[in-house]
């Protein structure tokens, strides 16, 4: 027996920053939201330890505390959290249809897309051994706690250049690992690299395995795919920079997106092309990828969905 699809004013995918921000300002709008977390409640913060750099914590705070804190006030102006994943949509027509992963079907009249994006790591065990134990993917949000310290980068794309160069302005070597015997950095980030006195490039190199002193890394095994030869280097920070991957398989074929799949918003805000659907977070940012902009854009997308409804006369 098939039940009647549950209707609402505003369904929010996603958790994290951007989702729970989301939910805050539409829940004190009245738009009674109903936020589905997805396979990772929380979001990437939720795998990260100290959260140093997001406004109003003067002593830093844990990433899933910190996500704890921001489920917590989203529930105090009445959200309301569900522990499970939307698996498909359909935004053909005015009222936008999901479906959970358990088969409920949900009619929202608007939608906020708070997917996220996922980084993209190596795939070998020791990564995962000694992950926010000096193993990141992130050297904005980490590189301060490597100050004085060598590190390395893996990737050869701008991502890793960018990582490259801002860790070369806290620590006094980097070793830059690059798979191949080119970058495919633009010409002016490997510009930028190469005449970085502080940035060692090693060529054809792959990572062999991470090591690590009383849990936390020490140094890595690199070799060399042409020689075959193998070295061992003393670095305390290993920052993964090969890229990442939005979360927005599910919205193929109904919303626009750029050759990555991030998802596109037009102009300053956060419309998609499709009228009462909205993207935030790092699902559409591919270039700041922070908590607090995430965080900012959950706010927009809250404040155009709630413009989207009162012009419809829902709310």
């Amino acid at each position: 027996m098939s039940t009647a699809p549950e209707k609402m004013l505003c369904l929010i995918i996603g958790s994290g920053p951007a989702g729970y921000t989301a939910a805050i300002y539409a829940a004190r709008a009245n738009m009674s939201p109903i936020l589905y977390t997805g396979m990772q409640p929380g979001g990437q913060l939720t795998i990260t330890t100290d959260v140093e750099n997001y406004p109003g914590y003067p002593d830093g705070i844990l990433g899933p505390e910190m996500m704890e804190d921001l489920r917590k006030q989203a529930e105090r102006f009445g959200t309301e959290v569900r522990y499970e994943l939307i698996s498909k949509v359909d935004f053909s027509g005015p009222v936008h249809k999901a479906w959970t992963d358990s088969g409920n079907e949900i009619h929202a009249e608007s939608v906020i897309i708070a997917t996220g994006a996922s980084a993209k790591w190596l795939g070998i065990p020791s990564e995962q051994v000694y992950m926010n134990k000096g193993v990141s993917a992130c050297a904005v949000c980490d590189g301060f706690f490597f100050r004085n310290m060598e590190v390395a980068v893996v990737g050869g794309g701008d991502t890793a250049a960018e990582e490259a160069s801002y860790l070369s302005k806290l620590c006094p070597k980097v070793h830059l690992l690059v798979r191949r015997d080119e970058m495919r950095a633009s010409k002016i980030m490997q510009e930028r690299v190469l005449n970085n006195p502080k940035i060692e490039v090693h060529w054809n190199t792959e990572v062999k395995e991470i090591k690590g002193v009383d849990e936390v890394v020490d140094s890595i095994v690199i070799y060399n795919n042409q020689t075959k030869a193998e070295k061992e280097l003393p670095v305390k920070g290993f920052f993964v920079a090969i890229g990442h991957k939005p979360n927005t398989d599910i919205f193929e074929g109904w919303l626009d997106m750029d050759e990555t799949k991030y998802l596109i918003t037009q102009g300053k805000s956060a419309k998609t092309n499709i009228p009462g659907v909205f993207a935030s977070g790092d699902a559409q940012d591919k270039t700041y990828r922070q908590a607090v902009t995430a965080a900012g854009t959950g706010c927009m997308a809250a404040l155009d969905a709630e413009r989207y409804l009162t012009e419809q006369g829902k709310l």
